[in-house]
């Protein structure tokens, strides 16, 4: 992070303690034009922080000194930004929908293959919603279950809740990830294996909990259809690994492939994305690319003044940098988003939690937030009342929709109506002195008062359809990117996540061999002990 350009960020942080919120707004009443922008359908107010003119034009100032754009040049052509792993970053090339448009990895142009895995996605959906591609005894699917998990899990999981009224009623769809057995036995429960597909997506084919997870779906189906050649019926996958897709007993014609340009976390509008094409239908699933194609044009051509991706990145950066806020809310108003932050949790913790610059020294100063939250007005019963009045500092993101899908008497307004309140009781809260004219006793006035000057962005679009969502995506893709550039950091490898890996494989073999080895720490071999003699092995 360029420390001359912090500098004066931190030299106004400085200037400006003790002017609040109320203070900026009671100065300039116009903050709320002033402190807005619109793009791809949504709406960003971020009047409701701790911010004037100059400070947004000091944040700006940082973000170029960074060489933001040249970076953001860099991802959206293909260089290989993803330098440990020797990989271009290229899931903006998943979701372009210029018919002209030519992006080269090593020299060869990506989008065929990326519009040829795209159509054969439509032709199998066409073929799964329309009944014509059948089960091995000849019955309609009813059920898809998704196999996967990070990536290969969250997004489909979130994007099927978020788009289910454009979704296919008459079918139900499932997702496993976790390699508790639980997950899988209660979704085999839910369905008929006559009338089930699973889709099982793994790049390489050796995900552990992955294929775990479909080896003991296949084998439950081929108990209960009574024959193995069912399986290349009712399995697909998402895959390059040809030999071991087809090893399993899938046919490989049945494999729809994706690049290692493509992080997982990133991966949606893929073929990860194959199970919402079979809810939402082909058209549906293109309005969705439609949307991040949107936003990502925004991201790659608006100033970083009006570039909502860039202004919420570095709001985020103020506040995780400035005031040492350690984590931020994402609260979603809208159920069908209620799966939304947990998406988030991975996309900016797994690509931001680093604390290694681009050089290989240690940074000096904070990275990756911590990301959390839920839908409201569930969480307003729940952990608001810190965000109110708690000693921590927590910069939100509210996110709403002007028009609702389901409307019911006067439910959406009351929705809406708590969900602007909230933003302006963080912001203006309630002085002693208000507390006293509204006739609260004195012994109560310090417990009703609220300090205020908490800061909040406000997101909204008339409605949640599969354009909005795309475009959701893609803005929270850009303000990860846009975080990591200006941090110095890697943000699409995960070397993070392999160590723990590597260690269950032994952890494993001493769970299940005849004697344990002995061989880790005081801790663990005790707890291998005592896991190893509940199910009867000899310690």
């Amino acid at each position: 992070m360029d420390a001359k350009a912090w500098e004066k960020i931190d030299g106004l942080i400085d200037r400006d303690r003790g002017k609040t919120i109320r203070d900026r707004f009671a100065e300039d009443p116009d903050r709320a034009r002033k402190f807005s922008i619109d793009a791809a359908g949504w709406h960003l107010d971020y009047s409701k922080n701790r911010i004037d003119g100059e400070m947004m034009n000091a944040l700006v100032k940082l973000a170029e000194k960074s060489g933001l754009k040249e970076e953001i040049e860099k991802m959206f052509t293909g260089k290989k930004i993803n330098e440990t792993e020797k990989r271009a970053v290229l899931h903006t090339a998943l979701r372009n929908l210029d018919p002209g448009a030519t992006i080269k990895v090593d020299g060869k142009d990506v989008m065929p293959g990326v519009r040829r895995v795209l159509a054969a996605m439509g032709d199998f959906s066409d073929a799964v919603r329309r009944g014509e591609w059948r089960g091995f005894t000849g019955r309609r699917i009813k059920y898809v279950v998704n196999i996967g998990i990070g990536g290969s899990d969250l997004g489909p999981v979130m994007a099927n809740l978020a788009l289910k009224p454009y979704a296919k009623r008459n079918m139900k769809f499932f997702f496993v990830s976790n390699v508790d057995s639980t997950h899988l036995a209660e979704t085999l429960r839910e369905v008929k294996a006559a009338e089930t597909l699973f889709i099982v997506a793994s790049k390489t084919f050796t995900t552990q909990e992955t294929m775990s997870n479909a080896e003991a779906a296949k084998e439950w189906l081929v108990e209960k259809l009574g024959d193995k050649k069912a399986v290349a019926k009712h399995f697909v996958a998402v895959s390059t690994a040809k030999d071991e897709v087809a090893a399993f007993g899938i046919d490989t014609k049945n494999m729809f492939g994706f690049w290692d340009w493509v992080g997982g976390r990133y991966s949606l509008p893929s073929a990860i994305g194959l199970s919402l094409m079979i809810a939402i239908g082909r058209a549906n699933y293109k309005r969705m690319l439609k949307g991040y194609w949107k936003m990502d044009r925004h991201f790659r051509t608006a100033s970083f003044k009006r570039n909502m991706p860039v202004v919420l990145a570095l709001l985020g950066i103020l506040y995780a940098n400035g005031y040492g806020a350690e984590s931020y809310a994402v609260l979603p108003y809208d159920q069908y988003l209620a799966r939304f932050p947990a998406y988030l949790q991975q996309m900016d913790m797994e690509s931001n939690g680093k604390c290694v610059a681009k050089d290989g020294s240690s940074v000096e100063y904070t990275t990756g937030p911590i990301v959390w939250g839920e839908p409201g007005t569930n969480g307003q019963h729940s952990f608001y009342q810190l965000i109110h009045q708690g000693t921590h500092l927590i910069p939100c993101d509210f996110i709403g929709c002007c028009r609702t899908h389901n409307p019911i008497g006067d439910l959406h307004d009351k929705l809406t109506a708590n969900l602007f309140a909230q933003t302006e009781a963080l912001a203006f809260g309630k002085t002693a002195e208000e507390c006293r004219k509204e006739g609260v006793p004195e012994e109560l006035v310090p417990f009703k008062t609220f300090e205020g000057d908490k800061p909040t962005n406000t997101l909204l679009c008339d409605e949640l359809t599969p354009e909005t969502l795309g475009a959701l995506v893609a803005l929270y893709e850009h303000k990860v990117f846009t975080q990591g550039v200006i941090w110095n950091i890697y943000s699409f490898d995960q070397w993070g996540v392999q160590l723990g890996k590597v260690l269950a494989k032994g952890v494993l073999g001493d769970l299940t061999a005849k004697k344990a080895s002995g061989r880790h720490d005081a801790s663990t071999n005790d707890l291998i002990a005592r896991y190893r003699k509940a199910n009867g092995r000899p310690a």
